[in-house]
């Protein structure tokens, strides 16, 4: 199975492929089907998983276990989109504190929007972080019908400008857990790559090119691929 689903984050070749802007109810049903699915049998079956790391997050300060952060998604809308907890509870204030005192980890801000070496993480969260535990509340963001099991990596309204015209690519879509970015290389692609991959998917999305990236989903997480 080739295309959308093996192209490297170096090698995309979107002339190889038609354009599937308007797909049929069917289709479009059968992603929501499939993801509702997941969404719901994942909750189900992870529970006992999910309720240790809430309770972890928690004692590790006290803080909240969910953080929930205003993202873009499909048709411009924004929403709260949900995860475990990675960082320390004044994780802004530091972020504001280190952009103004390191002109390094500014430019890397600047240029990716992350920080490889990044201080608010706490030791549990970048253990939550490299292991993808850290998305799991996002099967709540899908069964509202705000997130897709596969599909562009959620935005902030501050990242949008930085993907120009390929941002109306982004909002037709709901965006996903997983997707093109996180199998195909993760933080060890550049910020373009990924707007590059997000359009794409956009365009030529099918349900057994997601059913493919969930797959390949597996391996990249459990080896932590790109993981920083």
């Amino acid at each position: 199975m080739g295309g959308i689903m093996d192209g490297s984050a170096h090698h995309l070749k979107l002339e190889e492929f038609p354009m599937n802007e308007d797909r049929p109810w069917l289709q479009r049903a059968s992603k929501r089907v499939l993801d509702i699915s997941l969404a719901l049998a994942g909750l189900i079956i992870l529970s006992p998983v999910l309720i240790t790391i809430a309770a972890l997050v928690r004692l590790q300060d006290k803080g909240p276990a969910i953080f929930a952060h205003t993202r873009i998604g499909q048709n411009g809308e924004p929403f709260r989109c949900y995860k475990f907890r990675s960082m320390v509870i004044d994780a802004p204030h530091r972020l504001e504190r280190l952009l103004a005192t390191d002109p390094e980890a500014a430019a890397e801000w600047a240029r990716d929007q992350k920080l490889r070496k990044d201080p608010r993480i706490t030791k549990l969260g970048g253990f939550l972080r490299r292991s993808s535990l850290d998305e799991f509340p996002q099967l709540l963001n899908i069964l509202r019908g705000e997130m897709s099991v596969v599909g562009p990596r959620p935005i902030v309204m501050d990242e949008a400008r930085r993907y120009g015209n390929k941002f109306e690519a982004y909002k037709a879509v709901r965006p996903g857990v997983t997707g093109l970015w996180q199998v195909n290389g993760r933080n060890d692609v550049s910020y373009n790559e990924r707007v590059e991959m997000d359009a794409r998917y956009a365009r030529e999305w099918t349900v057994l090119g997601d059913i493919w990236i969930i797959i390949k989903t597996i391996p990249a997480v459990l080896l932590s691929r790109g993981a920083s």
